[in-house]
């Protein structure tokens, strides 16, 4: 469940709540009583435990980065132009027409 944090516009009270999303927000403050309680916009706090995660299987990894990126480069380079064996000319690719008489 996540953790909510309201203010009061009344008396300037802070204070989280653990309510369920589907939850309705608060609206009396537990201080003062006031309907001035206000939910605020915060961000979420959470840590990625467990394999499968870029915490734990590639932050720390930059041998193996060094080593796919020497790999790429490589790779990367191009081909060295294959001369072709066979030359084709436009002559050569049209079969004139012939009649049987």
């Amino acid at each position: 469940m996540p953790i909510y944090e309201y203010l009061c516009n009344s008396c300037g009270a802070e204070k989280e709540h653990l309510q369920k999303i589907n939850d309705a927000p608060i609206t009396a403050c537990p201080v003062c009583g006031s309907s001035n309680y206000t939910k605020l916009i915060s961000a979420a706090g959470f840590q990625l435990k467990g394999s499968g995660w870029y915490v734990t299987d590639f932050k720390n990894n930059k041998a193996k980065q060094t080593d796919s990126q020497s790999t790429t480069k490589e790779s990367a380079q191009p081909a060295p132009a294959a001369t072709p064996d066979v030359t084709t000319s436009k002559e050569s690719s049209t079969v004139p027409a012939t009649t049987v008489d």
